[in-house]
């Protein structure tokens, strides 16, 4: 008899099936599997490598899951002030448990910390969020600075060969001051990884600190005029053509000849 750990030739794997069905991410489908959640035709899996065929049914807690949603993609503009987490140990409000009621659950294609503001991605289907989020995609991420300290265009361009700072090495970045008075400027800052805090580590490097932090960029995708807490959805047909995603085509029907 085969076991748990029987995968299937066709088919997606059961945590994605979980996460397209919009119950939680990915991350957290697996974590229900290791809880013994989740079951595949009535027989509980032990294994998110396990594949899910065209005509099985999963359930998670004994309900069978419901037909996922079409894929959608959102603009959100976060404000100054939020975690972008579902849960903050700390306590502290956060980006998902401010949206408006009527959304799905969703996932944010990467995140903005919680003192940065500007354009936050969302939606509900883990395989767009990984394909924006992923370095080979080479997204262009684009930043409004606000820069607290004397520096120069010459003093920026040094950042276009990339720096390597307590041992992270991070590529190279595209800077352009806007317009300095005094000890602050606005400067226009474009990347690509998008790492942790990438943009205030370099800043620091080079003797300035970050006073505040817009994202107004990501990828294809500007935040426009859209107000702070605003969220509006972009047109299927839009995101489909940016990132190069076709709709599945219908099978071909017969002449009848």
């Amino acid at each position: 008899m085969a076991d748990d750990s029987t995968e299937h030739k066709d088919g997606e794997r059961i945590a994605k099936v979980i996460a397209r069905a919009g119950i939680c991410s990915r991350r957290e489908a697996e974590a229900m599997i290791a809880a013994g959640r989740v079951a595949l035709d009535g027989k509980t899996v032990a294994t998110p490598a396990i594949k899910v065929g065209e005509n099985q049914v999963v359930s998670v807690d004994g309900q069978p899951l419901a037909e996922p949603e079409p894929a959608r993609l959102w603009r959100y503009h976060k404000p100054s002030g939020l975690v972008t987490t579902h849960k903050d140990p700390q306590g502290r409000p956060t980006v998902f448990a401010n949206l408006p009621k009527h959304l799905p659950r969703v996932v944010s294609i990467g995140r903005l910390d919680f003192n940065s503001e500007g354009l936050l991605l969302l939606t509900n289907d883990g395989e767009i969020a990984r394909r924006l989020e992923l370095p080979v995609g080479g997204w262009p991420r684009r930043y409004r600075v606000r820069l607290f300290g004397k520096v120069s265009q010459a003093d920026l361009d040094k950042l276009a060969h990339g720096r390597t700072i307590e041992g992270v090495k991070y590529g190279p970045i595209v800077a352009d001051l806007e317009r300095a008075k005094g000890v602050y400027s606005w400067a226009t800052v474009t990347l690509k990884e998008g790492k942790n805090r990438e943009v205030k580590r370099v800043m620091e490097s080079l003797g300035l600190k970050v006073a505040r932090l817009i994202r107004v960029q990501f990828g294809p995708f500007h935040l426009g005029q859209l107000a702070p807490g605003a969220v509006e959805e972009i047109p299927a047909r839009l995101w489909r053509e940016q990132l190069g995603i076709g709709r599945k085509k219908r099978p071909k029907e017969p002449d009848g000849t």
